[in-house]
């Protein structure tokens, strides 16, 4: 699949699972107290929001094994070098990224940042925001430094504003999880499956199997509107009161 169906397919997943995901212990920090001195575990409206994005962005990590996929391509030669690195280590493209160990493994991984390191955590979030943002295309077409000026600002813009509005990052390590998982599970549905047991070789493709062909009609023109108003739809859902 093409970067920005892996993205909104994150955004989608954060959106779907957050409400649920709000009542377990790691997510504590978000829990607020309403008038009546109740403690309610539930994401605020902004934490929906960067969640989503956050998810979003951690959605395109598996594919930092591709040296010409997006995020190899994200941040210059520096990401293209660490991709270039991670292809060798983990036995190509759709190896070990591609997997249950990695999702698991960079989530907690993330869990562990947001803990422990505060500034290593807002790092990460900085860089994730930034990443949906390039995946889902926004940027100047056709102008590469005027895109990155873009999305470096915007970035900045909403990491500014979530922090402005108190967003806690408790739930960082659930979100990188869910995308990176996202990622491969979407994998799955394409011709070529992923090695969802890694390190066993054998390649996992979903039962329903449609055998999407990366980057053709189907993605582009039919998939890709399906899922902006999946997008849109759940965040009338969560943010607008019944």
């Amino acid at each position: 699949m093409m970067g920005h169906t892996h993205a909104m397919t994150g955004a989608i997943a954060w959106l779907g699972l957050a409400p649920g995901l709000a009542a377990l212990p790691m997510v504590m920090e978000s829990g607020r107290f309403i008038s009546t001195g109740v403690m309610v575990n539930a994401l605020t409206p902004a934490e929906l929001i960067a969640g989503a994005l956050i998810c979003a962005g951690a959605a395109m990590l598996p594919d930092l094994d591709h040296p010409s996929a997006t995020i190899a391509q994200t941040f210059g030669p520096v990401t293209w070098a660490l991709s270039k690195v991670v292809n060798w280590l983990g036995g190509g493209h759709r190896g070990a990224t591609h997997s249950l160990v990695f999702a698991v493994a960079v989530g907690f991984g993330a869990h562990w940042l947001a803990s422990t390191y505060p500034i290593g955590r807002d790092i990460l979030v900085v860089l994730l925001i930034g990443l949906a943002l390039r995946a889902i295309g926004i940027g100047i077409p056709g102008n590469k430094a005027g895109s990155a000026l873009v999305n470096i600002g915007l970035t900045a813009g909403l990491y500014a504003v979530f922090l402005s509005l108190g967003v806690g990052y408790a739930w960082l390590g659930l979100a990188v999880g869910i995308g990176s998982f996202v990622h491969v599970v979407g994998d799955c549905m394409t011709e070529k499956g992923c090695p969802v047991l890694w390190p066993m070789s054998v390649k996992f493709l979903l039962p329903w199997k449609i055998g999407i062909k990366t980057g053709r009609k189907f993605e582009q023109k039919i998939l890709a509107p399906v899922l902006s108003v999946a997008i849109i739809g759940l965040l009338f859902l969560r943010l607008v009161p019944a």
